[in-house]
C-alpha cells in the first residue's frame, strides 16, 4: 500500500506541475499527514478490535471491495491520470478560497488583493492530505491482518511510510515499468481480506481454519516477486517488438475517492 501511495502522490505532483525543489516539501506534508492519520486510524482500529469481534469481519469486507476497485483499476488500461478539477477536495477549497495561478515558493498561503489565497501548493498539499485519509482506512487494516499488536501495526506502517521520501527519487521512473503490480496489490488485498473473515469466521466456529502469520508473509512475498518479474518479462517483449508498454494505475485518485 506505502508503494501505492508514493504512485499517486507521483501522479499528483505530476498533475499540479510541481517544480522539482519543491517536491521535498509537497513529500514531507504527505508523509507527516499519512503519519498521523494512520496514527489515528491505528488506535480506532485497536480499540474496535479489543470491543468488538466483528470489526475483523468489517475490515475484512473494506479489504475486499478495495481489491476489487484496484484489479477494475488494473485492468481499465486507461491513461493514469489526475483531473485536477474534479477533486473534491479542491473543488471545496476553491468555494471558500480564491486560488492564485502560479507557484509563490514554498508559501502555501499568499495575500492578494487584500485577501488571503491559496497557492498551488497548498491545493496540492490539500490533494495529498486527502488521499492519505483514503490509504489510511485500506492499508491500516492490512497490517492488521498480519498481526495485532497495535505498537507493531504502527511501527511498520511509520517505517514504510518515512521511507517513501527517499524511494520517490530512487523509483521515479521504475514504477512505471511494473505495469502488473496493480494486479498483485489487488491479489494481495483480496488475500488478507479473506484472511481476516476466517479469524473472524474461527473466533465463532472453531473448526474454520485460519492462516498462518509466516504463511500470510511468504505469500505476499510471492505475489510481490512474481508481479515484479512477470512486469518486466513484459516490457523487454514489448519493447522487442518496438511497442511500449501502457503503464496501469494502481488507484486512480479520481472525483469519487478525494
Amino acid at each position: 500500500m506505502s508503494v501505492d501511495n508514493l504512485f499517486v502522490f507521483m501522479l499528483l505532483l505530476t498533475a499540479f506541475a510541481v517544480p522539482k525543489e519543491l517536491r521535498q516539501r509537497v513529500l514531507l506534508i504527505g508523509v507527516a499527514g499519512a503519519l498521523v492519520l494512520r496514527g489515528i486510524f491505528i488506535a480506532l482500529g485497536a480499540q474496535m478490535i479489543s470491543m468488538f469481534s466483528w470489526t475483523f469481519l468489517l475490515f475484512g469486507a473494506i479489504l475486499l471491495v478495495t481489491a476489487v476497485k484496484v484489479l477494475n483499476d488494473a485492468m481499465s488500461h486507461d491513461e493514469a491520470a489526475v483531473d485536477i478539477g474534479s477533486l473534491r477536495s479542491v473543488k471545496l477549497l476553491r468555494r471558500f478560497f480564491p486560488v492564485v495561478e502560479d507557484y509563490r515558493g514554498p508559501n502555501l498561503t499568499v495575500r492578494e488583493a487584500g485577501k488571503r489565497a491559496l497557492t498551488p501548493l497548498g491545493l496540492v498539499a490539500v490533494a495529498i492530505l486527502g488521499t492519505d485519509i483514503v490509504f489510511a482506512v485500506d492499508s491500516v487494516p492490512a497490517v492488521f491482518g498480519i498481526t495485532g499488536d497495535a505498537y507493531l501495526v504502527f511501527a511498520t506502517n511509520a517505517f514504510a511510510l518515512l521511507g517513501l521520501r527517499a524511494l520517490y527519487f530512487v523509483l521515479e521512473g521504475a514504477l512505471g515499468s511494473l505495469v502488473h503490480l496493480g494486479h498483485g496489490l489487488a491479489a494481495i488485498l483480496a488475500f488478507i481480506g479473506v484472511k481476516l473473515v476466517l479469524h473472524w469466521a474461527h473466533g465463532v466456529w472453531p473448526s474454520t481454519p485460519e492462516v498462518p502469520t509466516l504463511a500470510s508473509l511468504g505469500v505476499i512475498v510471492g505475489i510481490l516477486a512474481t508481479v515484479t518479474a512477470t512486469s518486466l518479462v513484459a516490457k523487454r517483449r514489448a519493447e522487442a517488438r518496438g511497442e511500449t508498454v501502457d503503464e496501469e494505475p494502481l488507484e486512480q485518485v479520481g472525483s469519487d475517492r478525494s
